[in-house]
């Protein structure tokens, strides 16, 4: 899924506490002979920024629009950060990292089983020996007991947004639905326009079987930016494995 739209409207509203909160789940994860990371699905850069604190960092994203924003506030603060488009099952033209992320749980964007393989078998091929692959997810307890029937609503001077999410057509699934009102002078109105968002989580059992079916070793699991160990009612799941 392209973020369109919705690109400035995630940059506005994201919660700017929690791309600390991932910075330092990689901190602990790895140790100081990591130099070179990969950020995929980066999104509008906060992270990635916070990362090149610490690694040569480069970052990755479907969106071009995302990849904009995430250059702009790059160079706002005077960090030189390499962004490039791509899939995250389609790393083939970068190079290999002693670390890869994947965070805000943008691997449940992902449409099936298959797919999960293809990402994790990527991130794989562009690790160096005893690299380390981070990714969160959202949790069984956040995909089938908090988000159906979950609603948001924003307003600005010129614009307003509205999300609602109903649960999807497979197990552990659901749809985003993202509708953007944009003031347009020429109408002397407002303009709708409307995304679906669509995402999947899959039990535990089955992100570990992926991650050992392409190699991966001594994957660990947690909770709450690895503060925590898994509960019933964990909303995000993390996992770092090393190849």
């Amino acid at each position: 899924m392209i973020y369109n739209s919705f690109a400035r409207v995630y940059s506005e509203l994201m919660d700017d506490s929690l791309y600390a909160k991932w910075a330092n789940y990689v901190r602990n994860q790895t140790d100081s002979s990591a130099k070179t990371l990969l950020d995929v699905a980066c999104g509008t850069g906060d992270l990635t920024i916070l990362l090149a604190n610490d690694f040569d960092v480069t970052g990755t994203d479907l969106s071009e629009e995302m990849l904009n924003i995430a250059d702009e506030k790059a160079k706002r603060a005077k960090v030189n950060i390499p962004f490039e488009q791509s899939n995250m099952m389609d790393l083939y033209t970068f190079d290999n990292y002693d670390v890869i992320t994947c965070f805000d749980d943008s691997i449940c964007y992902l449409g099936d089983e298959d797919e999960l393989y293809i990402a994790a078998k990527q991130a794989y091929d562009h690790l160096n020996d005893g690299g380390k692959y981070l990714f969160d997810a959202h949790s069984l307890y956040q995909m089938d007991e908090v988000f159906p029937g979950y609603m948001f609503n924003h307003k600005a001077e010129d614009s307003a947004f509205m999300w609602s999410s109903y649960e999807g057509e497979y197990p552990h699934s659901i749809e985003h639905e993202l509708t953007f009102f944009n003031w347009d002078d020429k109408i002397g109105g407002y303009k709708a326009n409307t995304e679906i968002h669509h995402e999947r989580t899959y039990p535990i059992e089955t992100f570990l079987e992926i991650l050992k079916d392409v190699g991966f070793k001594n994957t660990h699991v947690s909770a709450e930016f690895g503060e925590s160990e898994v509960k019933d009612d964990s909303n995000r799941w993390f996992f770092a494995s090393e190849k």
